[in-house]
């Protein structure tokens, strides 16, 4: 890591904690009318909780809101346990809302690369593993390039290509892009998926991804 990304590193760190305990004030009236409606439609929790590799491939719990099913019987896949209410939150991204409390706590970043399955770390290419060199973000390189219509390559390209050339200009850049997405609802899912297919591999070493899991977005 170079002196320039230390640098920059600490001072995203304080622009992080303040955007983030603003925007937690300013849209605290949305995340109750979430939390209503996930209560309503799908009971409790309303939030969904789960490990996530950070920093370094240090864990922390990700808080989002619920937009699926519990599995059961002749429910197992993504596409039978999303519900329309799942669908509209991850459209609108309103499920992500509760990520800014982790961007607070510093398990998270406004801008980085997504936090992905705990599985998948064994299944990193080393030069895909340099995506946890920064924090994970809420939004980040990949989510504007596409989001889920890259494939699992291209977006982690996209990763690293931040991890080298993250700046505040950049930050800036894909947070304003983000909105823009965000209103377009572009890339939501992947072809064929509700979400996103399971990462197996690289195709580098001859694998090829699989149905699976609904990876997060």
């Amino acid at each position: 890591m170079t002196t320039r990304h230390r640098r920059y590193d600490r001072r995203k760190r304080v622009l992080d904690m303040l955007v983030a305990a603003v925007l937690l004030v300013l849209l605290s009236p949305a995340l109750l009318g979430c939390a209503a409606a996930v209560a309503l439609a799908l009971g409790r929790p309303v939030l969904f909780r789960q490990n996530r590799p950070g920093r370094d491939g240090r864990l922390f719990e990700l808080r989002k809101f619920r937009t699926m099913r519990p599995v059961s019987p002749g429910r197992t896949s993504d596409a039978d346990r999303l519900t329309r209410l799942g669908r509209w939150l991850r459209a609108t991204s309103l499920d992500e809302l509760p990520t800014l409390w982790n961007v607070l706590r510093g398990d998270m970043s406004l801008v980085g690369p997504r936090p992905l399955l705990v599985g998948y770390l064994d299944l990193y290419t080393p030069e895909q593993a340099r995506r946890h060199e920064v924090r994970p973000g809420i939004t980040g390189l990949a989510q504007v390039r596409g989001r889920n219509a890259l494939s699992w390559e291209e977006k982690f390209r996209y990763d690293v290509e931040y991890v080298d050339g993250r700046c505040l200009a950049l930050d800036l850049r894909i947070l304003l892009e983000t909105v823009r997405q965000v209103l377009r609802r572009q890339g939501i899912s992947a072809p064929g998926s509700p979400t996103m297919p399971e990462f197996t591999g690289s195709r580098r070493v001859g694998a090829e991804p699989g149905p699976g899991r609904g990876a997060d977005s």
